[in-house]
């Protein structure tokens, strides 16, 4: 296997891309007790529009099949569920699927490798019956229906459905009631031939363990019964336009207080790698200046009464579309939005704090360097990392290099008002 060291946070890593084009990872971490393993195929709901393998023509799949699919696979053939195993083993396991990434993991302090072996056996035996699929879609109506009396998800759904008009993004990950009711077991195994591809996923396994046993476990039971990928597969998507779609999205709910999301599209996308690493630190270093706890912004609304504890913000950095989004709960969301603006206009005009950055910037090293304790945080960040084409060890370094310049740059180009909009959640009138 090849290493791959950083001398700074004086972690290494090893990698081997299996002849079926698996690409396994693993990260000793002596002395853990915590063990944990990552299965991930690079496909998401976004993932509506694709030339299946071994097929000429682009179709066009039903909405949420890709979370469809990560239920899917935990049935066995013989009856019986995934999660029996890893209970047995007294592993802890659990999968997720987002826009771009459907996961499958466990973590455990024992029979480890048992456990892996079975990860990466029951990811390779899909087993969809018409009854089977049948029986699920009730559970995910259930689930669509408990999320869509969430204000929580509809202010967040609603706000991605006002930043974009044509991207995926803009689509529940679970699909809608009326979408999952068409999914047929051929959809999920055309989905599940062309990005459950070993050449499309990745294995990373972090812990206190042997390089040589893990490789010889994934290895002994790495058997996909699939044709090895030559090429990336061709995905599709709309033409996403500049603008926002809708400036402002009002919903009602049996709340107290109104809650709010505010957000600026990203329209500097289709990059890939450090450079995008290099956009993400930049984005999350000027909402920390500007957002945080302790903020000229911050204190300025809190001593208004405008919002709370659960005031914040964040940058969601993907290779085809990124937003900053900035959320909580205000008696007036609106008022927010415009001291939002006001204060951005002001940073603009009177520039950054260069101290400032520099404290900031110290407390991202920091901050990164703590999660390293954390074999969660590693293996997922990785995965998700990885993806786009970044390794998470040059992380540090991208930190480092980065100048105050580039951050002010980016208020200036990415903080506009005609990219912002806001969702609202208000509380019904009785």
């Amino acid at each position: 296997m090849k290493k791959i060291t950083n001398d700074i946070l004086k972690e290494q890593i090893y990698y081997e891309k299996l002849e079926n084009g698996l690409d396994v990872y693993f990260m000793p971490k002596h002395g853990f007790t915590k063990k944990y393993a990552v299965l991930a195929t690079n496909y998401g709901s976004n993932e509506l529009e694709f030339i299946p393998i071994g097929e000429n023509e682009k179709i066009k799949v039903n909405e949420g099949i890709a979370h469809f699919l990560e239920h899917k696979m935990f049935e066995q053939p013989d009856g019986g569920n995934a999660f029996d195993k890893f209970s047995k083993w007294g592993a802890s396991a659990n999968a997720f699927t987002n826009f771009t990434t459907t996961a499958y993991l466990f973590s455990a302090t024992e029979n480890f490798y048992d456990s892996l072996e079975h990860l990466i056996d029951y990811v390779q035996t899909p087993y969809f019956t018409d009854e089977n699929v049948e029986k699920e879609k009730g559970i995910i109506e259930q689930e669509i229906k408990m999320y869509d009396d969430d204000p929580e998800w509809n202010v967040y759904f609603n706000c991605l459905k006002a930043l974009y008009v044509n991207y995926p993004v803009r689509v529940d990950i679970a699909g809608s009631v009326e979408s999952i009711y068409k999914i047929t077991k051929e959809e999920l195994y055309k989905c599940y031939n062309t990005f459950y591809n070993p050449g499309n996923m990745a294995l990373f396994v972090v812990g206190d363990l042997e390089v040589d046993k893990v490789i010889e476990v994934v290895k002994k039971v790495n058997h996909y019964d699939v044709a090895k990928l030559s090429n990336e597969i061709q995905k599709f998507y709309p033409e996403e336009p500049n603008r926002v779609n809708e400036k402002e999205k009002v919903a009602k709910f049996p709340i107290s207080m109104p809650m709010f999301n505010i957000a600026f599209k990203d329209n500097k996308v289709g990059i890939r790698g450090n450079q995008l690493l290099r956009k993400e630190i930049v984005t999350e270093i000027l909402i920390d200046i500007i957002f945080k706890r302790g903020s000229r912004l911050f204190e300025d609304l809190y001593m208004k009464g405008l919002i709370n504890d659960n005031f914040g913000g964040g940058f969601s950095s993907q290779v085809d579309y990124g937003f900053t989004i900035i959320g909580g709960d205000s008696k007036d969301p609106k008022e927010v939005k415009r001291i939002i603006l006001e204060h951005i206009e002001k940073y603009k005009k009177d520039g950054l704090n260069k101290e400032e950055f520099e404290r900031v910037k110290k407390k991202k090293i920091g901050n990164f360097l703590k999660y390293f304790d954390s074999v969660n945080f590693i293996a997922n960040n990785f995965i998700s990392y990885n993806f786009k084409g970044i390794n998470l060890l040059d992380y540090l370094d991208v930190v480092k290099d980065v100048t105050f310049e580039e951050v002010e740059e980016r208020l200036n180009s990415h903080l506009k008002e005609e990219y912002c909009i806001i969702s609202i959640v208000e509380p019904t009138k009785n």
